[in-house]
């Protein structure tokens, strides 16, 4: 994409729809105010089944499934309900488990499919409920939280936690159709829409310097959620995991730049208990902490660290780590999906808008570099 085309990006209206081109695999996302209304009509085309199970979670559930639900049976379709607890600990076997009851209980057969209407927590569960019921089903995202929207709604990432590690069980496997009404946001705790900020900070750093300085400038704004200026951020953030998905679906490669902070992070998550610090916040620390592992390993401007950080407390992030003991961490840091030979591999940074993914780093700089990010 050119500048003179990213400019004009941002300046489209508040409806906007992004292509994820995977060939027989290739999506919708689409981005508007209200737009719940038009699910069902939107699925029609998808020569879907007549029998579908929504999901969604105990605060979701109340506020949107009815809309949901009208909007699927308005078009035709056979509509079962299904909620699991709010929370990062209901992403687990348990909760899965019991939703696979529920799906045979709403009669799905291969033609039926999965409605994931929440956050990630959500649409990772219910994603891989999809992914294995009957070896595989078809699913809808229609994320409601801003981390969803940006992020793990995007690119068939489905999946569960396991007790010593997060997302350690899982399966790559695409929507259909992900269906994001912005208005939803309007709803969500403020923490939790702070949190989902982080992801939007995170595709600054690793493909779009003007995205990081559109938020630098426009941050009053974003805390505010001003749709006028969020709505084209959700969209642009979209844009670049499609491109990053189309070039590498399954993360054999460049995909991989899309963990930039998370190493760190998921350990982070891990050892303060599912849910007590949340995603969001875990990755922010994450990315400060490869921030300065990227300054002293691939030669990171300090400036673009301090611009990082500033701008991440600016978000009402958090940019130092916690408390924590470091054999604790570096243990779950252990059993992260991108260890190769128990030695962590990290997304580090050159400069703001590009990254290198799968970096070594010495083990004694590991420590080091921890005890800097603390407060």
């Amino acid at each position: 994409m050119t500048r003179g085309t990213r400019i004009t990006y941002f300046l489209i209206s508040m409806s906007s729809e992004v292509k994820v081109d995977l060939g027989e695999r290739s999506y919708r996302i689409v981005i508007g105010e209200n737009i719940l209304a038009g699910l069902g009509e939107a699925c029609k085309p998808l020569d879907l089944g007549g029998n579908c199970l929504v999901v969604s979670d105990s605060n979701v559930g109340k506020l949107y499934a009815g809309a949901v639900c009208e909007s699927l049976e308005g078009a035709g379709f056979s509509v079962s309900r299904s909620e699991i607890p709010a929370g990062e600990q209901s992403k687990c076997a348990d909760e899965l488990n019991a939703l696979y009851e529920d799906a045979i209980d709403a009669g799905l057969d291969r033609k039926g499919f999965i409605v994931a209407l929440g956050g990630g927590v959500v649409g990772d569960i219910a994603g891989y409920l999809a992914a294995t019921f009957l070896r595989g089903i078809r699913f809808v995202q229609v994320p409601t939280s801003l981390l969803a929207m940006v992020d793990s709604s995007v690119g068939g990432k489905t999946g569960i936690n396991l007790p010593r590690g997060k997302n350690l069980v899982g399966s790559f496997h695409q929507p259909v159709l992900v269906w994001a009404d912005t208005s939803t946001l309007s709803t969500l705790a403020k923490r939790e829409y702070v949190s989902g900020l982080a992801e939007v900070v995170k595709y600054g750093v690793i493909r779009d310097a003007d995205l990081f300085a559109l938020l630098e400038s426009q941050a009053s704004s974003v805390l505010a959620g001003h749709t006028s200026v969020v709505n084209p951020i959700i969209a642009r953030c979209c844009e670049i995991k499609a491109d990053v998905v189309r070039e590498d679906e399954r993360e054999g490669g460049v995909r991989a730049i899309l963990n930039f902070g998370h190493t760190l992070g998921h350990a982070i998550e891990t050892i303060s208990g599912y849910g007590a610090i949340l995603h969001g916040e875990a990755i922010a620390m994450g990315m400060v902490y490869a921030a300065r592992l990227s300054a002293a390993l691939c030669g990171m401007p300090e400036k673009d660290v301090e611009r990082l950080v500033a701008l991440l407390k600016t978000l009402d992030l958090p940019a130092e780590v916690p408390d924590a003991d470091w054999d604790e961490i570096r243990k779950a840091i252990s059993v992260d999906k991108k260890v190769q030979g128990r030695a962590p591999r990290f997304v580090l940074s050159e400069k703001i808008g590009a990254v290198k993914f799968g970096c070594e780093v010495p083990e004694e700089l590991l420590e080091k570099t921890w005890a800097a990010c603390k407060g």
